[in-house]
């Protein structure tokens, strides 16, 4: 399904995305050592991505609490925020996919498709697995939902 979009969307959806991918950067998210180094709490631990993190829910939390009550954004268009609330074994097991996916190699989605700009052979090799992911995901659960449907 294809959705049309207006101009003002896309261009705050790309200045959002350009500020999300300059502070993965810069804080070091697109480095799969120091995230691993992150969740290594056996060895050499290191905290900074804590503060990373705890920065991104102070800048956010506001202004999800501003936007819960509201129809529409600032720029006119309807929210579209999930309405799923229950804790079922698809979403456990997306979280844990993805929980042992950043253990073992340190990049997340968001990260992976930033560190493609370097070349990063590691993060060649992600984005194709997660794509793969995906790609199964549709073929088969989707269809199932389709024929329950």
């Amino acid at each position: 399904m294809i959705r049309h979009t207006h101009w003002n969307e896309t261009l705050a959806s790309l200045a959002a995305g350009l500020i999300f991918g300059v502070g993965l950067v810069a804080s070091g998210m697109t480095q799969s050592e120091k995230v691993l180094a992150f969740l290594d709490l056996a060895s050499a631990w290191d905290p900074s991505l804590a503060f990373v993190m705890g920065a991104a829910l102070v800048v956010a939390f506001p202004w999800f609490a501003l936007s819960a009550g509201r129809a529409k954004s600032v720029l006119g268009l309807p929210m579209r925020l999930p309405s799923a609330r229950d804790i079922d074994r698809k979403l456990l097991a997306g979280a844990a996919a993805f929980g042992v996916g950043w253990g073992l190699v340190g990049l997340c989605p968001g990260p992976a498709l930033v560190a493609l700009a370097t070349g990063s052979p590691k993060a060649v090799l992600f984005a194709v697995a997660m794509l793969a992911g995906m790609g199964l995901y549709e073929a088969i659960v989707r269809k199932d939902e389709l024929k329950t449907a």
